[in-house]
């Protein structure tokens, strides 16, 4: 952790829906570390309207939630029109064969397990990030 710049997402809006409050915790801490402006939700409704009304540069979302689930909202995220191109992490404690699959069907960018480990999550992060081709030159330039 201590050869990424503290500073690598500055400039960053992320969406964290979450209805777990330590990994709520652990993921916007991490973020904040490095820069980035963190919005929270604790379940995929709550998640939607925040999306659309801060439009993140990306989202986390846990996919087992109560009154929204990630699937749920994953589905509402790809079907509007202003939410449509932001790229979606999906994050699970239930990693279940196929669940992977799943997520990137479903149009998430790719898929973390849970529970969240503080001192892998953010290079984790970054590297399925760096996949995003216009993620990829905004960290370099970072």
């Amino acid at each position: 952790m201590d050869t990424i710049p503290q500073n690598i997402l500055t400039h960053w809006t992320v969406l964290i829906v979450d209805d777990d409050p330590k990994s709520l915790d652990i993921a916007s801490s991490l973020l904040k570390h490095y820069g980035a402006t963190i919005h929270k939700a604790t379940n995929g409704k709550d998640g939607l309207q925040v999306a659309i009304e801060t439009l993140p540069d990306f989202i986390i979302t846990d996919i087992s939630m109560p009154i929204m689930d990630g699937w749920e909202l994953i589905r509402e995220l790809k079907a509007d029109r202003t939410t449509l191109d932001i790229p979606i992490i999906a994050l699970t404690a239930h990693a279940m064969r196929g669940h992977r699959t799943r997520a990137i069907a479903s149009g998430c960018h790719n898929y973390l397990t849970k529970p969240l480990t503080p001192y892998t999550f953010i290079k984790d992060l970054l590297i399925l990030l760096v996949d995003i081709p216009e993620f990829a030159v905004r960290l370099q330039e970072s």
